[in-house]
């Protein structure tokens, strides 16, 4: 079964149908879909699919547990300066100053430098303020304090997640597919749960870098979702595995899709008939324009003192100046179009939108 989730309001490239079509065909894949935010990548991004007796890494990629985690800091509203915030965290050296090597003895020494910090892409960390609320009751159920600024961060398993799939590919030619229960499908999951481990703390130690670099100590982790995994699924005593590819998760609950800097995330709650849509839901915006294009687009919008001063329509941190123009808000699109073509198939229902208060990326 292909799926592809749009509207007649909605642009998908053709080449992103034909790359989902072009997996689907692989050995042992039942279902594929393709969400909201389907672009093109590698292997095709906003997309979900579902296989039986064998898995293929390189369908999920190299960032092994890249995911979004929320966060309440314990900073009320009133006290956020945006002015102030942004001199502090303009200091930081690429968040690569922490010493994470007292968190775990289960990462390869080469990778423990990775940890708490961001990287490039699309990565991102992000204050914000709880904007408007559709479910006052899943808003409590996850702990959201309105008078409070929480921190979402965007961020996986580094360069240790492409040590991973390089070993797999090189050794076992994983891109063939691993038969469920050989011994290099047993040592990949083994070491992809590491990576997903490895990912999640990452975005822990990345909020607790930017909160105490602005004076605070106080946060709690409301939500965490991995959007680039494969995970097993049991119906009707039958073993299936989900390959997700920038895809989020819609049978763990309350799930935040990103939207690009400038414009509102949203937390919603996945409903209806998840199986239909390979149990996921759209994580983000997708990309609208390829990376190596987006100077060439953007610059006479984005004019070379704007860039320099970061005197930009949001309040944005980034000391990589390509990455504002690969990162622009205009090349993604629209967040909520995204979000409306989720709520016209009945997959999601509404909790929150956050508004961006500050970006940070690495």
């Amino acid at each position: 079964m292909i799926r592809v989730v749009k509207s007649d309001k909605s642009w998908i490239e053709s080449s992103a149908v034909e790359q989902l079509k072009k997996v689907a065909e692989l050995k042992g894949i039942i279902s594929a879909v393709g969400l909201p935010d389907l672009h093109p990548g590698k292997t095709p991004v906003g997309a979900s699919f579902v296989s039986k007796d064998i898995i293929y890494p390189h369908i999920i990629g190299n960032d092994i547990g890249c995911g979004m985690s929320l966060f309440c800091t314990s900073i009320t509203k009133k006290k956020f300066k945006i002015p102030k915030v942004m001199k502090e965290l303009e200091k930081l050296d690429f968040l690569n100053e922490i010493d994470a090597s007292t968190f775990t003895n289960k990462i390869e020494k080469q990778f423990i430098d990775k940890l708490g910090t961001i990287g490039g892409g699309n990565h991102f960390a992000e204050f914000q303020e709880l904007s408007e609320v559709f479910d006052e009751e899943a808003v409590k159920e996850i702990g959201v304090d309105k008078s409070k600024v929480l921190l979402l961060v965007h961020s996986g398993s580094r360069s240790y997640g492409e040590y991973i799939l390089r070993k797999y590919i090189e050794n076992y030619s994983c891109q063939n597919g691993l038969q469920e229960n050989s011994k290099p499908f047993r040592e990949y999951m083994e070491e992809h749960e590491s990576a997903i481990q490895f990912a999640a703390l990452n975005r822990e130690l990345i909020a607790e870098k930017l909160i105490t670099s602005i004076n605070n100590k106080g946060f709690k982790k409301l939500l965490d979702s991995v959007h680039n995994s494969i995970t097993q699924k049991e119906s009707k005593g039958e073993t299936y595995y989900i390959h997700r590819k920038g895809a989020a998760p819609s049978d763990i609950g309350y799930v935040v899709v990103a939207g690009s800097r400038g414009s509102k995330s949203y937390i919603v709650k996945p409903i209806g008939n998840i199986q239909d849509y390979a149990f996921s839901i759209s994580h983000g915006a997708g990309r609208k324009w390829a990376r190596l294009s987006c100077k060439d687009r953007l610059e006479k919008l984005y004019y070379k003192r704007e860039v320099k001063l970061n005197e930009l329509s949001y309040n944005l941190i980034c000391k990589d100046k390509n990455l504002v123009y690969e990162e622009a808000p205009e090349a993604y699109k629209n967040i909520n179009r995204v979000i409306e073509d989720m709520l016209n198939e009945n997959m999601i229902k509404l909790v929150a939108s956050l508004k961006p208060l500050i970006t940070y990326k690495g």
